[in-house]
């Protein structure tokens, strides 16, 4: 796919009349878009770097990579860290080639981020933590047009790739697309909010400390010097993730600011930290490690600043760092060559004070920019000393993958420049929700509870932005009725050691209400009765299940619609209670089934794999193959997936059961192990009282296909048509089916206990 040719970089100067943050908003919208944006004085922010309309993306999660040039997309297997370096070298030009360039420190390369999960690419560890988002460990995009601008000269330029083998038109088009965004009118930033309760952790305060505690522990035994540990904070998000980074960006400028919009995740970083620059030969890294707060008035301030600088803890501390990183830069860089050019010095920021060093060294002839990542990835001031040791201690005692966080944010350029950032006060917005982490290093002097409060003073950045900012209005939390006691949904448990849970050795019914009356509710129970009887050998728990089911719907608000109640009843193997069981009803909303495929009826399709098994004589609670069933139906364009028996004969569906017409006769399939169901039983009876006879048979899908119609049943749905079956279309009566539901399902309300 890389057959592109680099056959030079064309840089014009660009107009400055309006700020780069007004520039960025007009791309912010577009996938792919990457801006730097470097806030304060610092010499490391000097310039802002925006990428739009990107020709190529690597991206991917170990070694399973995507990569995209122009239109064209391969799924391939490889080390990233080679892959990378096979585009770098593929595109590699000196600008010394290039004819009256400015001193830009990138015109052409990628930028995106790396992920802290990279380092299973780098390091043999051990992964016991989980991954709970599943997005990318690497996301590097190189952009058609770049925009460069130089604060300190108060210049911007627009740096424009040029390929031997472009499709001009393409080109065209994508120039146009460009001038028409820089033209039109300034876009209106959107607001954003956050969930009215806040962030939540995962961690709750003592459960923190006693990690700290953990890592005191090991430190104690010699495993370690130094451990960074963090907790995640998480909330609900709606609006404009730009406008987010606007507002922090007002709020608190910070020398690595970053927004990278990659498509179905939002990365909005106000990193300080530089965790490593090249350019040309020369190597920099600028680990921060000691942290105070701001004062609330000067003296206060003077006094937290004064405290940071005499601190014997943050000096050992940022010392124990700055030593693991001489020896990384060290393995890539020439003998002698590193020196510490800076030690402790503080920076200030608008809520925390920082001290940090500064290192550097000459790189070794033959070594590039990955060479330096591999050397130094990821950065030892937020993993500890020593690496490997200390990264096995972040993931036994962290419970969740990192991602973002403590990765790096930045551009490695194609001319043998880079500059990275370390992933902290960044957030990622993901599927309605705002995840950041902060975290600390912990010394065998750390107090607990202490750095629980600095991780709350860094964490301070990204959680007053949403101080005045409108709430996403609170939502009722879903209500369970467990072993007697309404709880919230979030709070109800079961234990991992029940038979319940491991082996799906429980039962279930689920139960249609309507306006607040559950439908079938009597035969609903006798057929749980039956089971409970039958897997549990012991008398069914009495309950009076309808006064149950009015207060889980009333707790949840659903009286006056239409909702999907399920009883659950799974063994316990609990030393601590003799129920030898737990009890539980849920609700939630339902929406009708034909409302969800917005068509007349279900078109099914032969599930592959038969099926016959005495569990399918209750409705248990080891439900996985139906499950799997019902998800190949849906990956295969269809609705429904239809069950056959080890002899190819028909059986049922996989969330239905099925009625067979032909004149009229309403034929059931012969199945050896088949639960009756209650609609349809409901409908049977509908049936025979129109003159319809009643009649069990084997049958095949050849007869389901010369039927005059294949009725589907369930008890939330009612009865519904089957209108086709793999790729042949079904006969069927719609009206006839509709008017059958509403005889059935809508008219019957049964109150019983």
């Amino acid at each position: 796919m890389l057959n592109h040719h680099l056959k030079t970089v064309r840089i014009d100067p660009v107009d400055r009349a309006e700020d780069f943050m007004t520039l960025t908003s007009r791309f912010a919208d577009l996938p792919g878009t990457v801006a730097l944006v470097s806030g304060g004085d610092m010499d490391c922010a000097r310039y802002h770097i925006l990428g739009v309309y990107p020709w190529l993306c690597l991206s991917g999660r170990k070694n399973e990579l995507n990569l995209r040039v122009q239109e064209n997309r391969s799924v391939f297997s490889a080390d990233p860290f080679d892959a990378l370096r096979d585009i770098l070298n593929r595109f590699k030009f000196v600008t010394n080639q290039l004819r009256d360039i400015p001193p830009l420190p990138f015109v052409m390369g990628l930028l995106g981020y790396l992920a802290y999960d990279l380092k299973d690419c780098i390091e043999k560890l051990p992964r016991t933590s989980v991954d709970d988002l599943n997005l990318p460990h690497i996301c590097l995009y190189s952009h058609r047009y770049i925009f460069v601008e130089d604060k300190q000269a108060k210049k911007r330029w627009l740096c424009m790739p040029k390929f031997a083998g472009d499709n001009r038109s393409d080109v065209e088009d994508t120039w146009n697309r460009l001038q028409q965004k820089l033209a039109g009118p300034i876009p209106e930033i959107g607001p954003f909010s956050g969930d009215v309760d806040g962030f939540l952790s995962r961690f709750t305060q003592p459960v923190y400390e006693d990690a700290i505690q953990a890592i005191r522990d090991y430190i104690a035994a010699g495993d370690v010097y130094q451990v960074n540990m963090s907790q995640r904070f998480m909330m609900r998000f709606d609006g404009d993730a730009f406008g987010l980074f606007e507002a922090l960006y007002k709020k608190n400028p910070a020398p690595f600011f970053a927004y990278i919009h990659a498509g179905d995740h939002q990365v909005v970083s106000t990193s300080p930290e530089r965790f490593v620059l090249r350019s040309q030969n020369r190597v920099e890294t600028r680990p921060i490690k000691g942290t105070r707060p701001r004062g609330k008035n000067r003296e206060e301030d003077n006094r937290l600043r004064t405290e940071l600088e005499s601190s014997p803890k943050d000096d050992a501390e940022l010392s124990m760092i700055v030593d693991l990183l001489r020896n990384d830069i060290g393995k890539v860089c020439q003998a002698n060559s590193v020196r510490v050019t800076a030690h402790k010095r503080v920076e200030a920021y608008q809520n925390v004070y920082h001290l940090v060093s500064d290192i550097q060294g000459i790189l070794e002839p033959d070594m590039d920019s990955v060479d330096v990542i591999r050397a130094t990835f990821p950065g030892g001031s937020i993993t500890g000393c020593p690496k490997i040791r200390a990264m096995e201690v972040i993931d036994e005692l962290e419970p969740i993958r990192r991602h973002i966080y403590t990765g790096s944010i930045g551009y490695i350029s194609f001319h043998d420049t880079m500059d990275l950032s370390i992933a902290i006060r960044t957030a990622t917005i993901f599927r309605g929700k705002i995840l950041f982490s902060v975290g600390g290093g912990i010394v065998y002097d750390s107090n607990p509870a202490d750095e629980y409060a600095e991780t709350l003073h860094k964490g301070r950045t990204l959680m007053d932005v949403f101080t005045g900012q409108p709430a996403i209005t609170a939502q009722t939390p879903p209500m369970v009725w467990l072993n007697g006691q309404l709880i919230p949904e979030a709070l109800a448990r079961v234990s991992i050691t029940d038979s319940g849970v491991q082996y799906g050795y429980g039962l279930f019914e689920t139960i249609r209400v309507t306006n607040g009356h559950p439908e079938f509710l009597a035969e609903h129970m006798v057929r749980f009765n039956a089971s409970w009887r039958h897997m549990f050998d012991r008398t069914p728990p009495d309950v009076t299940w309808n006064t149950v089911i009015s207060q889980v719907i009333q707790k949840n608000q659903l009286g006056d619609t239409v909702a999907a109640v399920k009883i659950l009843a799974i063994r316990r193997n609990s030393v601590f209670s003799d129920a030898g069981y737990d009890l539980a009803v849920l609700a939630r909303p339902y929406r009708h089934r034909l409302d969800q495929v917005q068509s007349a009826g279900l078109r099914l399709a032969v599930y592959p794999f038969p099926r016959q098994t005495p569990l399918a004589d209750h409705k248990t609670c080891n439900y996985l193959y139906y499950h799997l069933a019902s998800e190949w139906a849906k990956s295969h364009g269809f609705d429904e997936a239809l069950i056959l028996n080890p002899d190819k004969t028909v059986s049922e569906c996989a969330t239905t059961n099925l009625i067979v017409i032909c004149g009229k006769e309403a034929l059931l399939p012969e199945s050896r192990h088949v639960l009756a169901g209650i609609m349809e039983q409901a409908v049977l009876r509908r049936l025979v009282g129109l003159g319809y006879r009643e009649r069990r048979q084997a049958l095949t899908v050849r007869d389901m296909i010369s039927a005059d119609q294949v009725i589907l049943t369930n008890s939330m749905m009612g009865p519904v048509s089957a209108i086709g079956l793999d790729d042949t279309s079904l006969s069927m009566d719609i009206p006839f089916t509709d008017q059958l539901r509403k005889d059935v399902l809508l008219t019957r309300h049964d109150k019983s206990t």
